[in-house]
């Protein structure tokens, strides 16, 4: 009895069991797969700042004249041998297809190889490359795009390296290998327009290579034009799309024009596809250029081994991006196609690359596309050829029994692989863009790939992410199959940030990350230590570490701390905030320590907790994790990033104004004009973003949110830092400004009358008739005591009592200075002394009031800011000074001058007292900014003054010596000429000699003109200084004055429409300095300043800020207002996406888009309509046809092929046949670790019983180590007739154990059994947490095993392998287990469950050799059993090559695929999860 057929196996010799099914490591290449040392490895993204265009400097030139050939090398025939082919013009060629003229000399008569037959391999020799450069195609725009001419065995790290570090090519994300028809082939219009734009889509916005054979023809001209399309309709901002064109070098048409031994900078070549022949044209769409040479001309598909090559390579690259490093993934797009294409998407299936096959586009496609959903049973040798005549109408009959035969089985070996095919459909599945049906290939391969637990969904996710991908994310990972933990999307969290992919981070905060628990110290120092290196804030912050090591006398950089990033955020902020965060004392960072959940995740190969991890088991948590965030956004201008953050932000007030300042200050520092304007739009949109609290709803609440003491913000206000930041809209808002107003009248009503307020000043006691009203209820009573206090302290009567005094001191003053000013001081004189003492007493209480501790030269530097301060302590110095001339009695007069001097500073003070009136306010800013006009007027004004008075008096005057008459003459003389004071002898018609000095000897007289000595009469040109008086007053009074005029207009417009805002902006200064300003006015102030120096020296009081402009308040309180801000930004948000939404909306009318948004949900609808009546019907026919066929109505070979559209969705659900669970390994094409290749046997033909006559499979033996063992070698009757089937031949076990098998001689080839001795280890326990308890998962307990790895290998394996004749330890078991324990183990398998006993489908399997194994199973009950204990003592590594672990049982574990079907019984056993 054979119950598995064991014998009839597609191969057929016996092959080496030295690779055991857990240890089988693919074959690699490492020379030719080595890095070149210091390759580059990329962190930045594809940015808005791209690369610039490819025309190479000086010294780029000279660095790849001399690195290209030395690192890169060509191919050479050295032997001319004569061939039986001539070339297109009739010429002598040599075996490798050049001509004798296009070979070197010393090949046409060498010495050595004279006489032998030419051989590729010894005759074609490596030489420094000569073709390498720029290349410009001819003709066809001024693209620049780079060509290098390789050898074909040159490593491809060599060519990552020129790519990556020479070239400039940033790391891709992705790797998208095009391939398909090499010849021109006709798409429909619409797939060849998706195609295009899908593929330009997914290369663009992944930051992806594509790499294709590079020819203008067939696929390769497609993808060509599509970058085309893309490159004309894009603008530069989005990059270019990087094509790899990779061909071989000896089909070039035109080569010859490529060749520069020094470089061509750049190389012309001349696309011409009429007399290229048989050879092909270079794509001028491509960007770059891989020429493979093997020294043959004529031959293609030289390039394919260094293309696979180079994109297994670059796939086993690393990229680490924003903290997450990903193997850069690849994919193979697959357009119409022939023979070779079928061979590179069996290869790249073969080697786990995913294959997107465009339905539509023909021929091989085609095929593959329309067998794609069948089951593998139904993909038969005559559904192929039927296929491959109606696809390949010309070539099918070159298509032999034995090809087709071929083609079924890697047909069926491709669809096998369903989780590595893709088929796109135009129109189908809701796939709309190649792009999405790319990326969804790559997922789907990589969420049907063995990982275990969230290792599989964490690698997509990684792949979104670095693809910037958001779309894909939400459909294809962020899905109901997978439930994200918050702790788990950290690393994406972080990368995300890193990256600016603001759409991400929003999807992962939509999807459960907590700012607070994400936002850890370390993880903040990590974010800053990978700012963008091209912000400004990066640069200031280096400054700042650069600073701290010259102080300390580092030898390097010290590491970034946030007491650092405090430090430039002060700057930023001012210094009217407290540190955000504090330099930490004794090496201790302020932080909150909370206990969290055990973490493993990996971010830039560390675990993430390591970000986290201060003491084992706390996380330092941040005051303010949202603040953070937004503030490492915001100096970054990462616009779209900040407004999510600030969306999450609770004193989102406070925040919107902090930003607003940080971005202004930015602004003025940054270089980069765009980056600048960038800044001010988006401070001037988060200026606006106060409306979110409305001020209508509740006036209050409101009023204290300006005044509330933020500690997140450095303990500062709302209205503090919309202050500092002048912000003016903020400030002049209608809600601010009455609060303004409430500060202004103290405790007194707003509604009380202004002459009610002077009339009170004025006569006292009518504050108890009740005229004026207070506010606060305990002063409304007539009789109080307090309403005297409360009046006289209100800002509003403490500015009128200052206004009064301050005029009777002007009066005074010009009083003393114009009728009272005697040689000894009056008492008038005396009185303003005392007066003008109090001011310097007040002035020096400003200076040293500092409520908020800021320190004497900040409040220093804050009082010398304010230009009305610098005009008070200007004028008190002159006062003295004038004072001081004024007691000396020979100084008396000069001393006079200077105080009347003074007179005029003190009495420009005023206009800084009426800036408080809203109608004399705005016209006083005006005044201020018409100023700076005059002062750039009076600068034009001087050149033609003096200009003209030079020359004036050069020509009138000869030799004038005094200097005062000089500056009357040049400047004086010359600037009353604009306001019509024309000197009379200018023109010598009203010259008088009495009016001037012949000599200049009069001091009162100017020096006469030149005049004759005898009739004394001018002899100065009249004419000419006519004219130059005539320029000068067209210049001066017309040109200049309207000028002036025009000057003044522009100002006054511009800022009448902001006078309002500024004028309130401005009234806050005059609001807090009379707010803060003692009650009495000078002189009685003194009185104040005195009780203030007892309190503060003398008692060491210190001062403190009025609580209506900054109020701490309780937690309680602070906690409900904050939460009502929340809920009115929420409002603010919701009506900015209302806003957002009907813009759109309005948008979309204008385009009239309605009526194609209705078309396309009308098509979608018909399609599926379509769809299920063709699935309807085709069942129906189905069941039609088999019922007529079972009664004899018609046979198998005559049924009808229904449409492939029902075959698609049909019995896709159906379990594939018994026998495709068999004989599947043992059918690859390639016998393991070799080149041979089997013969090819479909899965109808797998059966012994079925006629098979063209089987013809070849004799091949692998080659083992213990040659006693192996079996005779050869295939003759004589050599295997010595071997005992059935029974113990020697030392070998032959009986199965599945029976007695036959044996028999067929077609040359014998049929027998191979090695049953194999044998797995199931070493299992119960997984358990850290209570004891066993785990579960979906109710199931859950198991460990224990598993082995090689280094080398991608799979982990049961412990076992092959049983050397009379042992009962496979040999690999013994290398993991210390010898004085074999015995004892030996034991434990005895008393061990037997799971499985039989055939193995293993790659290594053949017709007459095959693997049989048993499966034991050794259960312990918990951890601390003692036999458990005593095994993990002894288990041990000999070879550092391979690991052991106890690993959860898990279907995702990646377990090779007999050991997986192994431990799934097991699990069965024990009831356990799977």
């Amino acid at each position: 009895m054979e119950p598995f057929r064991l014998k009839k196996t597609s191969s057929e010799e016996e092959e080496d069991e030295e690779e055991e099914e857990g240890y089988i490591i693919p074959p690699k290449k490492i020379s030719k797969l080595k890095m070149v040392p210091n390759l580059r490895r990329s962190n930045s993204g594809r940015s808005k700042n791209k690369r610039p265009q490819y025309a190479c400097g000086s010294n780029e030139k000279e660095n790849l004249s001399s690195w290209i050939p030395e690192n890169i090398k060509k191919k050479e025939c050295v032997y001319f041998v004569e061939s039986s082919k001539t070339s297109d013009s009739g010429k002598v060629v040599c075996e490798c297809g050049y001509t004798r003229e296009q070979h070197l000399e010393e090949a046409t008569k060498p010495q050595v190889f004279q006489g032998k037959e030419w051989d590729l391999k010894r005759h074609v020799q490596e030489m420094p490359t000569d073709a390498f450069g720029d290349i410009v195609f001819t003709g066809l725009g001024q693209k620049v795009g780079k060509y290098v001419r390789v050898s074909q065995d040159t490593p491809p790290g060599v060519i990552y390296h020129l790519m990556t570090q020479h070239w400039g090519l940033d790391v891709p994300n992705l790797l998208i290998s095009v391939t398909g028809g090499a010849k021109n082939f006709n798409m429909k219009v619409r797939l060849k327009s998706i195609f295009r734009r899908g593929l330009v889509k997914v290369a663009q916005t992944t930051g992806a290579w594509i790499i294709t054979g590079g020819s203008h023809t067939g696929v390769m001209k497609q993808v060509g034009e599509a970058v085309r399309d893309f490159s004309l309709s894009s603008s530069y901002k989005e990059g270019e799309v990087i094509t790899i064109g990779i061909a071989t070098w000896g089909t070039v048409h035109n080569r010859e024009s490529l060749i520069y031994p020094t470089g061509g900078f750049p190389a012309e070549y001349i696309l011409d596809e009429e007399s290229q022949g048989n050879l092909s044209c270079l794509d001028n769409n491509h960007s770059h250029f891989i020429l493979v040479d093997d020294g043959t001309h004529g031959r293609y598909g030289v390039e394919i081994l260094l293309r696979t090559k180079l994109e297994k390579f670059i796939s086993e690259q690393t990229k680490e991006k924003g903290g997450v490093a990903i193997k850069i993934p690849i994919v193979c797009v697959v357009l119409e196609g022939g023979p070779g294409t079928l061979d590179t998407i069996f290869n790249a299936m073969t080697n786990g690359t995913p294959c997107v096959i465009v339905e539509g586009s023909g021929r091989v496609a085609d095929v593959i596309a329309q067998v794609a959903n069948l089951p593998i049973s139904e993909i038969t040798i005559s559904l192929i050829q039927k296929k491959l005549s109606s696809l390949f109408h010309e070539t099918f009959e070159t298509f032999t029994e034995s090809k087709i035969v071929e083609w079924t089985k890697k047909i069926q070996d491709i669809v096998r692989k369903r989780q590595l095919l893709t088929i796109y459909r135009e129109g189908k599945n809701g796939q709309q863009d190649v792009d999405v049906a790319i990326l969804q290939a790559l997922l789907k391969a990589s969420r049907n790939h063995d990982h275990v637990g969230h290792e599989n969904w964490d690698h997509q996710l990684k792949l979104a992410v670095a693809w910037n991908r958001v779309d894909i994310a939400r459909s294809e990972i962020f899905t109901d199959e997978r439930q994200w933990k918050p702790s788990d999307l950290h690393p994406m969290m972080a990368a995300a940030l890193i990256t600016n992919k603001p759409e991400f981070v929003k999807l992962f905060l939509e999807n459960g990350v907590r700012l607070k628990e994400f936002v850890t110290w370390d993880t903040l120092i990590y974010l800053y230590e990978n700012l963008a290196p091209s912000s400004l804030f990066h640069s200031k912050l280096q400054k700042v570490l650069m600073e701290e090591m010259e102080r300390s006398a580092y030898s390097s950089l010290p590491k970034i701390q946030m007491h650092h990033v405090s430090q430039v955020l002060r700057e930023l902020l001012g210094d009217f905030t407290q540190p955000l965060y504090p330099k930490p004392k004794h090496s201790e960072r302020p932080r909150l320590s909370l206990a969290v959940p055990h973490i493993k995740l990996n971010v830039q190969g560390v675990s993430l907790r390591s970000l986290y991890k201060r003491s084992p088991g706390r996380v330092t948590f941040t005051m303010d994790p949202v603040r953070d965030l937004l503030i490492w956004a915001i100096v970054q201008n990462r616009k779209e990033l900040a407004e999510i953050i600030w969306a999450q932000s609770q004193d989102c007030i406070a925040a919107a104004l902090a930003c607003s300042k940080i971005l202004k200050e930015l602004s003025k520092e940054e270089d980069d004009t765009d980056s600048s304007e960038e800044m001010l739009t988006l401070a001037e949109e988060y200026e606006h973003r106060h409306r979110a609290a409305c001020y209508r709803k509740d006036e209050e609440r409101a009023q204290k949110l300006l005044i509330r003491v933020s500690e997140a913000w450095g303990k500062t206000t709302c209205l503090q830092l919309a202050l500092e930041a002048k912000d003016m809209k903020f400030v002049s808002h209608g809600g601010i400004q009455a609060f303004l107003t409430k500060v202004w009248w103290g405790q007194l009503c707003v509604d009380n009358g202004l002459w009610r307020v002077i009339l009170c000043m004025l006569v006292f006691p009518l504050l108890y008739t009740g005229i004026i009203s207070f506010r606060e209820k305990r002063l409304q009573p007539v009789s109080c005591l307090a309403r005297f206090r409360a009046f006289f302290t209100a800002p509003v009567v403490i500015f009128h009592l200052n206004i009064l005094s301050y005029f009777t001191f002007l009066w005074l003053f010009a009083y003393v200075l114009m009728i009272d000013f005697q040689p000894t001081p009056s008492w008038r004189e005396y009185v303003i002394y005392f007066w003008l003492f109090s001011l310097v007493c007040e002035e020096t209480r400003q200076l040293f009031y500092d409520p908020d501790g800021f320190g004497l030269l900040k409040m220093a530097s804050l009082y010398f800011n304010d230009f009305w301060n610098k005009l008070d302590v200007g004028a008190i110095l002159i006062f003295i000074a004038g004072l001081t001339c004024r007691l000396i009695p020979a100084t008396l007069y000069p001393g006079r001058i200077i105080l009347s001097l003074d007179f005029i500073m003190f009495c420009l003070r005023l206009m800084h007292i009426f800036t408080v009136s809203k109608t004399l306010g705005p016209k006083i800013i005006i005044v201020k900014r018409m100023m700076k006009d005059v002062f750039f007027f009076l600068f034009l004004l001087a050149v033609w003054v003096v200009s003209f008075g030079v020359a004036k008096q050069a020509i009138l005057i000869h030799n004038e010596s005094r200097v005062d008459w000089i500056f009357r003459g040049v400047v004086y003389h010359s600037y009353l000429t604009i306001f019509g004071q024309i000197p009379t002898y200018i023109d010598g018609v009203n010259f008088n000699p009495e009016q001037c000095s012949p000599n200049g000897t009069d001091p009162y007289k100017p020096k006469c003109p030149e005049s004759s000595e005898v009739s004394n009469q001018p002899v100065f040109p009249e004419w000419l200084t006519v004219i130059l008086l005539c320029l000068y007053l067209l210049f001066t009074n017309i040109l200049l004055l309207n000028l002036l005029i025009a000057m003044f207009n522009y100002t006054f417009q511009q800022v009448q429409e902001h006078t309002d805002q500024i004028w309130k902006f401005q009234r806050h200064d005059l609001i807090e300095e009379y707010h803060g300003r003692p009650p009495a006015p000078p002189p009685f102030i003194l009185f104040n300043h005195l009780q203030l120096f007892v309190k503060r020296v003398i008692l060491g009081k210190p001062a403190k800020r009025h609580k209506q402009l900054k109020k701490k308040l309780e937690k309680n309180e602070e906690a409900a207002l904050l939460s009502w801000e929340i809920y009115l930004k929420e409002n603010y948000l919701q009506n900015q996406a209302l806003i957002r939404g009907a813009r759109i909306d309005i948008m979309m009318d204008l385009l009239d888009l309605d009526h194609l948004k209705r078309m396309s949900s009308v098509e979608q609808r018909l399609g599926y309509l379509e769809e299920q009546v063709s699935l309807e019907a085709g069942v129906a026919l189905t069941w039609i046809i088999r019922a007529l066929r079972d009664n004899g109505f018609g046979s198998e070979e005559d049924v009808p092929v229904l449409g492939k559209s029902w075959k698609e969705y049909d019995p896709g659900d159906k379990p594939e046949d018994a026998e495709d669970l068999y004989h599947v390994n043992a059918r690859h094409l390639l016998y393991p670790n070799s080149t041979v290749m089997r013969f090819p046997v479909p899965n109808e033909k797998v059966p012994w019983e079925q006629e098979f006559h063209i089987y013809d499979p070849p004799f091949y033996t692998a080659e083992r180590k213990e040659k006693a063992t192996s079996d005779p070698v050869g295939n003759s009757l004589e050599s295997l007739s010595r071997i005992n089937y059935n029974t113990m031949d020697g030392l070998i076990n032959r009986q199965s154990f599945h029976g007695p098998y036959m044996v028999w001689w067929l077609g040359g080839k014998l049929g027998h059994q191979g090695d049953p001795g194999q044998a797995s280890l199931l070493s299992y326990s119960w997984r358990r947490n850290q209570d004891g308890a066993i785990c579960r998962k979906s109710i199931k307990k859950m198991l460990e095993i224990l598993v082995v790895k090689h280094a080398l290998s991608e799979h982990w394996a049961l412990p076992g392998g092959s049983l050397e004749p009379g042992e009962m330890l496979p040999r690999k078991l013994k290398r993991i287990l210390s010898q004085e324990f074999w015995q004892y183990f030996e034991t434990l398998l005895k008393q061990g469950a037997e799971v499985y006993k039989g055939y193995v489908d293993d790659p290594r399997n053949t017709d007459n050799a095959w693997i049989e194994t048993i499966a034991i199973s050794v259960h312990f009950k918990d951890q601390n059993d003692l036999e458990l204990k005593r095994l993990n003592s002894h288990l041990q590594v000999c070879d550092p090559e391979v690991s052991i672990r106890w690993q959860v049982v898990d279907k995702r574990i990646p377990l090779y695929a007999n050991h997986k079907e192994i431990l799934q019984k097991a699990s069965a056993l024990f009831g356990a999860y799977y």
